[in-house]
């Protein structure tokens, strides 16, 4: 297991670019969790901790790509139609067999192995469809045109022998396990699960099921930060709700620090009195407040609960949901990625047109939650909710992702082109 630098979140003066306070995040922090070896079905979603090389071309035989007739091009008119006798039949998992001769077509079908030629010769080279052929009698009559090589794929011409077909940190897909598979693995490295603990407090908090109460709210944020980290692939512990009490705080801190890699919070880190976070972190680690020159989220806390001599990150997030949402999606996301040792870290931004005004503070990077609507020319236009609270969670779920607009630009308007994070490219 890789242990993080002591007090790694270090950082200070004034407010920070969200790249710059990422590259510096990124750099700091290095993969904790061990590998584990899993059968393909189990692989999924999981994380690779080695690259794997082909052992096998893929396909392993030049196949057919078609039904139809496997000829040699040397064979056919070059006008007029080609009459061949029908020697013999190939089909998938079952080649023909024996040597295929000269002035002949055999019968193949989809995946079939292409035929081997007379005495080491090479074989039959072109594959005429079936909808381009008739038969008469025994013969096909195959019709003029056809060029030298088609319908024939070839040995290797997907992956080659020795080619590295998985980098070690990709988020594994169905499609790459699907490619280990077609080279013959079985299982593959993966690192463990993340370990993550999610927390909030505050005496003005209820589980969702309690019966209201004056002054008091659900626990929202505890909700979606746990669904945020579970569907990047990381195992999440549901500390609940602690209560505003420094000593109770300290000893679930320590006893999270303990059985996990990461704790996340939410709320409840700033400076004021009623805060005891913020002073449980400080008792048992350190903690770093960064002002970033974003919106919506300005303050982030970044600190490490020590568990041992093992440093354990802490993350604490805004308490406005927007602003815990959007902070985890472009801050914590790729801290989490990084600590499970995947390799791709930011998510794309795809370009679209805005349909709406807006201003904006220069040197700060904001973001706009926004619905992707047809703008009736075969594009898309990304209009903004129309209220910006940071409160103001039903936004989140009105919109299909976040327009995020840079540090230089003061005047958004309509029409523009602008950056737009779908929510479904931060799973």
């Amino acid at each position: 297991m890789a242990q993080l630098t002591d007090d790694c979140f270090a950082a200070g003066g004034p407010l920070m670019t969200l790249g710059s306070a990422l590259d510096l995040l990124l750099a700091r922090l290095v993969t904790v969790t061990e590998s584990e070896r899993l059968p393909l079905a189990r692989c999924v979603g999981r994380i690779l901790a080695a690259p794997v090389t082909a052992a096998i071309d893929v396909p392993p035989h030049d196949n057919s790509a078609v039904d139809g007739y496997a000829v040699y091009f040397e064979d056919l008119q070059a006008e007029g139609e080609t009459r061949l006798p029908v020697s013999g039949r190939a089909t998938a998992g079952h080649p023909l067999g024996r040597p295929a001769g000269r002035r002949a077509a055999v019968r193949i079908f989809t995946g079939a192995v292409m035929p081997a030629g007379e005495n080491g010769a090479p074989g039959p080279d072109t594959v005429m469809m079936q909808e381009d052929c008739r038969l008469d009698g025994g013969d096909v009559v195959i019709r003029p045109g056809i060029k030298r090589g088609a319908n024939r794929r070839r040995a290797g011409e997907d992956v080659r022998t020795g080619r590295e077909i998985l980098a070690a940190g990709a988020r594994l897909r169905p499609q790459d396990v699907g490619l280990a598979a077609s080279v013959g693995c079985t299982d593959l490295l993966l690192y463990r699960p993340l370990r993550v603990a999610v927390f909030s407090t505050g005496d003005e908090l209820l589980e969702p099921g309690a019966a209201p109460a004056l002054g008091k709210v659900y626990d929202s944020n505890r909700y979606t930060l746990r669904a945020l980290v579970e569907q990047l692939g990381a195992s999440v512990s549901d500390l609940g709700i602690l209560a505003d009490r420094g000593d109770a705080i300290r000893t679930a801190l320590a006893e999270a620090a303990a059985a996990h890699d990461l704790l996340i919070a939410s709320g409840g880190v700033s400076a004021g009195e009623e805060d005891h976070v913020k002073a449980a972190v400080e008792a048992r680690g350190r903690l770093h407040f960064w002002r970033l020159a974003i919106k919506p989220g300005r303050p982030i806390a970044f600190g490490q609960v020590d568990a041992g001599g093992r440093p354990v990150p802490f993350i604490g997030l805004p308490g406005n949901p927007v602003a815990a949402m959007v902070t985890f999606l472009r801050i914590a996301r790729p801290m989490i990625l990084r600590l499970m040792g995947a390799k791709d870290l930011a998510p794309t931004l795809f370009p679209v047109r805005a349909d709406f005004d807006h201003r904006k503070k220069r040197d700060r990077r904001e973001w706009v939650r926004a619905r992707l609507v047809p703008d009736g020319a075969g594009g898309l236009l990304a209009r903004k909710f129309p209220r910006d609270g940071a409160g103001i969670l039903s936004s989140l779920v009105e919109a299909d992702g976040l327009v995020e607009l840079p540090e230089g630009l003061t005047q958004l308007s309509a029409g523009s082109m602008v950056d737009f994070l779908p929510f479904s490219e931060t799973r």
